[in-house]
């Protein structure tokens, strides 16, 4: 299962460890948390929810990512992400979906950097990788916003040619894994990084190219 940061906020003058930038690249699976600065609500509406899955398209389109689980809660963000490109880049692509989506959340803003979690190899494997998924679709169940997960309005998936597509439906999953061996390109997966996940300590996330 994934782990929630404890941290709520954190300074401008500090930056969150990042690993070294290939564990975001190629076939990098990751879970990304954007906290709403200073835990504002009152932003979650339908009208951001279709904007926020506008941009998703786009950023999964330019850097080649399939998101097959987001959940916008009331004062923060989860989404994961999946590269399917040797040229994927999930640093650069939260920087775009960043750069976009904070005009459409003003006048509340996002916190100045995004908590990530990189899933490790055995973090991947199907079962282990459905569990974190599950973790992401209880937050509203876990916060007594709905009774069950599939009541929620502001979870889903961002898959290309598939808008209705959504991963509390029992055909998403086979459906999903089939169209994302298809999708994806042997080469991504030939990227070699190293064992120890050394951090680059105080790196930001990249501007928006």
């Amino acid at each position: 299962m994934a782990i929630r940061p404890t941290t709520s906020l954190v300074s401008r003058e500090y930056y969150l460890p990042r690993l070294a930038p290939v564990f975001y690249q190629a076939d990098a699976v990751v879970h990304w948390e954007m906290s709403i600065s200073h835990r504002r609500t009152g932003w979650l509406m339908p009208a951001f929810h279709y904007a926020f899955r506008e941009v998703m398209v786009h950023a999964g389109a330019r850097y080649g990512l399939l998101c097959p689980v987001y959940c916008l809660m009331p004062d923060h963000i989860h989404l994961v992400w999946m590269g399917l490109r040797l040229d994927s880049d999930q640093r650069h692509a939260m920087a775009f979906l960043r750069t976009l989506v904070g005009p459409v959340l003003s006048p509340a803003e996002l916190q100045h950097q995004p908590y990530d979690h990189v899933l490790r190899d055995q973090e991947r494997r199907r079962n282990a990788f459905a569990a974190t998924c599950g973790y992401i679709l209880e937050n509203p169940v876990e916060a007594g916003l709905v009774a069950r997960r599939e009541a929620y309005p502001f979870s889903g998936a961002i898959v290309p040619g598939y808008p209705k597509w959504h991963p509390c439906d029992a055909r998403f999953w086979p459906r999903f894994w089939a169209l994302y061996a298809k999708s994806k390109d042997p080469a991504a997966s030939m990227v070699k990084r190293p064992l120890d996940r050394t951090t680059a300590v105080g790196e930001a996330t990249p501007k928006s190219p």
